[in-house]
């Protein structure tokens, strides 16, 4: 055999190995958000609140309501619900008129057969406001496990509703950063450290200090498939620190708020 068809067969041999090692290596996993997140991609800086959710669950930060069972678990504020009814935490605090509020959310769903529990973090009128049946609420998020559209809204008095949706992957323990930065002239809405809309219509705008609410939604009177979502981390900034991107995006559309009480309440 010549030196040249040697080389040759030696050549193809690697190849192939190469081939075979390359196949057989499993996958890498995709990491998972939170080291890049919106805070840090818009230079917002350390973040003067920021909770860990470690040891007990300090209810002297959170008003929990609804059946269920809500707990810090393994540095995660989580909700489990019950079988009926909407388990939410409501975050203990003078609120704030602006800012920037972002999480690290994962969620999962046990079971099949019944009506679906909606995930929500919502920007709420803060301490004893009135609330106006959730007329003055703006979203992080609003989703339904494992499904692929996540929405978020805006709501104003008295039934402005002002709503964006992405699409994204929602599987049982996907792990996503969603944040709300809220200025006197617009707020933006932020998935994965993306900037995905702006608002700056004045209709937008209400003014009122907020606090973070977490819930998982269920329908009234209806059997639910029992689910959780767990929250790695909340922070809070101030808005002392301009943003090192732009935040021009689309902006949401326009909508009304059909659930609002504010008529009833002027």
């Amino acid at each position: 055999m010549s030196s040249t068809h040697r080389l040759r067969r030696t050549l193809a041999t690697l190849g192939t190995a190469a081939l075979v090692a390359t196949l057989a290596a499993p996958a890498q996993a995709q990491p998972a958000p939170g080291p890049v997140h919106a805070g840090s991609v818009y230079g917002w800086g350390k973040a003067p609140v920021d909770y860990r959710f470690v040891g007990p669950l300090k209810h002297s930060q959170w008003h929990v309501s609804g059946p269920g069972a809500v707990r810090n678990q393994h540095g995660m504020l989580t909700l489990n619900t019950a079988k009926r009814g909407t388990v939410s935490a409501t975050q203990v605090t003078k609120g704030h008129e602006v800012g920037r509020w972002e999480i690290r959310l994962r969620s999962r769903q046990y079971g099949h057969g019944h009506q679906n529990y909606r995930v929500m973090t919502e920007l709420v009128p803060a301490g004893k406001r009135p609330e106006y049946c959730g007329a003055n609420n703006i979203a992080l998020e609003a989703y339904t496990p494992n499904k692929t559209i996540v929405s978020h809204y805006i709501r104003t008095r008295p039934h402005n509703r002002y709503i964006m949706r992405k699409g994204l992957g929602l599987h049982n323990d996907q792990w996503h950063t969603f944040a709300v930065e809220v200025t006197r002239k617009r707020i933006s809405w932020f998935v994965d450290a993306h900037v995905v809309s702006t608002e700056k219509r004045q209709d937008a705008l209400s003014g009122v200090p907020f606090a973070v609410r977490f819930t998982m939604l269920a329908e009234d009177g209806k059997r639910m498939n029992q689910a959780r979502m767990q929250m790695d981390w909340l922070r809070y900034w101030t808005l002392r620190k301009p943003n090192q991107r732009s935040t021009t995006a689309p902006h949401p559309a326009l909508g009304t708020y059909k659930d609002t009480c504010a008529a009833r309440h002027k």
